[in-house]
């Protein structure tokens, strides 16, 4: 939800009415939806799509010039639907389609003019729905109510719930007291359980007021109200991935880059959907002067490679196991990608050269690459309320985007395109698998595991592995953060971390990936991968664990995990906003699972420390 310059809170759309324009705009330029496609061939697969769209900019049409799509625009609707005047404090319920500032009638008909606000309340469930609160049901204790009163909105002081009273014409009133509250595990509210005085549970009706209907659907999970600007109203669930070009010998890099964006994408689409054997003469007949650097030979090579990525990506996406399988299939994908050097157009990485580097940090990293240029797609699969996470699944949450969702080769979801530079580091599996095998580390981050899966046990959501080398290397990429930030220039908030960690013994990973969160299609200025070269990459370690092994609040700190964590879910132990903690877009877990003393030891056990060791080896 966003809140206009008018004050006027509205909800956006869903996907449906994207690249449409309104009623009665057509300005009889072309509209060409290809012009925002584009490809990535491994998100495809993981989220079963058959392409990804940029969200459309605004344009005009401008005299004598021949301008496409213009006049698009992304839809947004008056949400929520209950008002109130400040003046008398009556109640109104507009409509989704509402529009500019509206004023109260009951004043308008005294001769005094006021306009209307908002009301400040909303009731969400955890499945993704939000609605109107229920004002008349509260304020009656009934969901069958059948009084037609006016109601009205008073604050009699004070900053709590309870200064907030609904009253109704009939006579009953009810203060806001408590209806944000759940309890524990999240899964009962207050809301559902004491709306009705008769006990009965008032639960979700499924509405979905961003689709551009009132009406809900069967859900029953539990209600709880919240204020509309409320940061657990809305995470979105974004998926992504470094683009990793396809190619081979056969068919240059350069060429299946070229035929994954339009219009020649555009034309494979619709070229494999018809099921006749696709030539390059289809292509050169259409494109030729794109394609006349190309022989028939490489031609006809990226178009295997394409057409069998899209035959295979439902077939994959079924036979690899769950999400959480696909998802850690493609971060090791780019693991093994990052550990070499790369001179594609949108993927540049040079290898620093471990062994050139100063003794600290060559003894405990065994890879420094240097990213130059990386691109990064991001994609909104879904959103979520409440909590960050549910039990939903991939299509559940796909399906909360749209009204009627498309089917077949007409599958998209919105994305947009980062370009930047990075750091890839790798510590050395060796010394890391020493490390990780000693007792006292693993008894280290017991409890953090424990209430970790208590939480998730509680709310029925998967667990995943908590490891040592996973809060390990997630502790490293935040304190890394913090130090670049002073040492380049950059706001923490415009870098970002990709975490590579797992256990299997076959195939071990144990990267970490720090690059720039923003950039234009050539990347950003260098100063990031400069701060990974030989000489000044020795510097940003050291500051950065010398700051790890002291916190300002320590020993509080440094000592809360002993005393049952802190953070959120209490998943954190030496690790606070004054010494780990980054911008939440700069972090994939919500700054959980961190703990200074396994990278430097703590006071009473020095050597628990990854680095710690290294010190004193």
């Amino acid at each position: 939800m966003i809140v206009v310059r008018d004050g006027t809170s509205l909800i956006s759309g869903g996907l449906d009415n994207w690249f449409k324009r309104e009623s009665g705009e057509d300005d009889g330029s072309t509209l060409d939806r290809q012009e925002f496609a584009f490809e990535e061939w491994r998100l495809q697969r993981l989220l079963r799509v058959s392409e990804f769209r940029l969200p459309p900019d605004f344009r005009t049409k401008r005299l004598g010039g021949n301008v496409t799509n213009t006049n698009l625009t992304i839809p947004f609707l008056r949400f929520p639907q209950w008002h109130f005047c400040r003046i008398c404090s009556k109640l109104h319920r507009l409509p989704l389609t509402a529009r500019g500032r509206i004023k109260c009638d009951e004043c308008l008909s005294k001769g005094k003019i006021n306009y209307l606000i908002q009301v400040p309340f909303v009731a969400m469930c955890d499945y993704g729905h939000i609605q109107d609160f229920p004002w008349k049901e509260w304020t009656h204790r009934s969901d069958k109510t059948g009084c037609t009163g006016t109601m009205r909105l008073i604050s009699t002081g004070g900053a709590s719930l309870s200064a907030q009273v609904v009253k109704c014409d009939c006579g009953k009133e009810r203060n806001l007291a408590r209806i944000t509250e759940a309890a524990p595990d999240q899964q009962e509210t207050y809301l559902s359980r004491n709306l009705d005085s008769t006990g009965t549970y008032f639960l979700c009706q499924g509405h979905k007021p961003w689709l551009g209907f009132e009406e809900g659907e069967p859900c029953n999970r539990h209600l709880r109200g919240t204020l509309r600007s409320a940061s657990n109203v809305y995470f979105a669930d974004v998926k992504s991935a470094i683009y990793i070009p396809r190619g081979n010998s056969s068919a240059p890099s350069e060429l299946i880059t070229l035929m994954e964006q339009p219009p020649l994408s555009t034309f494979l689409n619709l070229l494999s959907g018809t099921g006749i054997e696709i030539k390059p003469d289809h292509l050169r007949g259409q494109h030729t002067q794109i394609l006349q650097p190309f022989s028939d030979a490489e031609i006809s090579a990226a178009i295997s490679i394409l057409l069998s990525g899209k035959k295979d990506s439902d077939q994959d996406a079924e036979e690899s196991g769950s999400q959480e399988d696909r998802e850690v299939s493609i971060r090791r994908e780019e693991f093994n990608v990052l550990r070499s050097k790369r001179g594609d157009a949108e993927l540049l990485i040079r290898d620093a050269d471990i062994t050139q580097y100063k003794q600290d940090v060559s003894r405990h990293f065994s890879k420094v690459m240097l990213v130059e240029k990386l691109r990064e797609t991001r994609v909104l699969s879904g959103f979520t309320r409440v909590l960050p996470e549910n039990n939903l699944t991939l299509e559940q949450k796909k399906a909360l985007l749209w009204r009627n969702s498309p089917e077949g080769n007409s599958t998209w979801l919105p994305a947009y395109k980062v370009y930047g530079e990075g750091i890839f580091i790798e510590l050395d599996e060796n010394k890391l698998r020493s490390w990780e095998m000693k007792d006292e580390v693993n008894q280290r981050i017991n409890g953090l595991v424990e209430r970790y899966q208590q939480r998730q046990r509680e709310r029925g959501l998967r667990v995943r592995l908590i490891s040592p080398r996973f809060v390990l290397l997630h502790t490293l990429s935040h304190i890394l953060i913090n130090q670049l930030t002073f040492e380049c220039g950059y706001s923490s908030a415009a870098l970002r971390e990709r975490l590579y960690v797992s256990n299997n013994r076959e195939a071990p990973m144990a990267g970490i990936l720090i690059y720039t969160a923003a950039g234009d299609s050539e990347g950003t200025m260098g100063g990031l991968v400069r701060m990974g070269k030989k000489g000044y990459f020795e510097p940003v370690i050291k500051k950065a664990l010398d700051k790890a092994t002291w916190c300002s609040t320590d020993p509080v700190c440094m000592e809360i995990g002993e005393f049952g964590g802190q953070g959120p879910d209490n998943c954190n132990l030496a690790a606070c906003h004054n010494c780990a903690l980054v911008p939440e877009t700069a972090c994939e877990e919500f700054n959980r699972f961190l703990d200074r003393a396994l990278l430097v030891g703590d006071i009473k056990n020095p050597n628990i420390g990854y680095f710690k060791v290294g010190r004193n080896s």
